[in-house]
């Protein structure tokens, strides 16, 4: 593996590329490889909750489905939060009843996320994806224990060079997300802000990977 993209919506097949690909329990593709698969917030629908936990809970015992999610709290969506709460903490249970690390999309409900963590005394590694905020908050949720994943906005926005400069090497990933840049345009950019080349920066993400994927 010489690049891994932490979560993306679209499969592209490069022999070099381990992707993680995003997946959803009515739309599964039993093609894709390795996928994570959860409820996002975006799209609880009441009538489907268990039936589509039915379906995370199969999956997460196949060797193909590295992690569950994306999942998480949306504070920007007209879905109910204590429904997205309900819907979060139930996955949280599967991940942790099967030890399987968690994707998650947060808007603008950080302290939420982490009060939960904490109240569940989750165990096994949350990763925030597209992590796009301020230092102050990603210290917050490093010391935490959280992980946080970088990409589109990465790409986007010069002011979070800083925020990912700060971030340890060993709480990291890199990913594409919905945008149509390459992975390697992700890494290449991350090894010019971590002043690493990038067979170093290939080595980090690898030892993150297996740390946190247990591979």
């Amino acid at each position: 593996m010489e690049y891994f993209n932490f979560h993306t919506h679209q499969f592209t097949n490069q022999s070099n590329v381990l992707e993680l690909v995003n997946q959803y329990p009515k739309d599964f593709d039993a093609e894709i490889p390795f996928y994570s698969i959860g409820i996002h917030p975006w799209y609880i629908d009441e009538s489907r909750i268990d039936e589509d936990l039915k379906i995370i809970e199969a999956k997460l015992q196949t060797q193909n489905c590295l992690a569950i999610g994306e999942c998480g709290l949306d504070k920007k969506i007209e879905v109910p939060f204590d429904l997205q709460v309900s819907v979060f903490e139930k996955q949280l249970e599967l991940a942790e009843k099967y030890r399987k690390p968690v994707v998650i999309h947060c808007v603008a409900a950080y302290q939420e996320v982490m009060a939960i963590k904490k109240k569940r005394k989750v165990t096994v590694p949350l990763i925030i994806h597209g992590f796009s905020k301020n230092n102050q908050l990603a210290e917050q949720l490093i010391a935490a224990d959280f992980f946080l994943s970088f990409g589109k906005y990465l790409l986007k926005n010069p002011d979070l060079k800083s925020v990912f400069q700060n971030v340890p090497n060993d709480r990291f990933f890199l990913e594409t997300d919905t945008i149509e840049e390459s992975i390697q345009q992700v890494y290449e950019l991350a090894s010019e802000y971590k002043e690493l080349n990038l067979i170093e920066l290939e080595e980090v993400i690898s030892s993150n990977y297996r740390k946190i994927f247990k591979q």
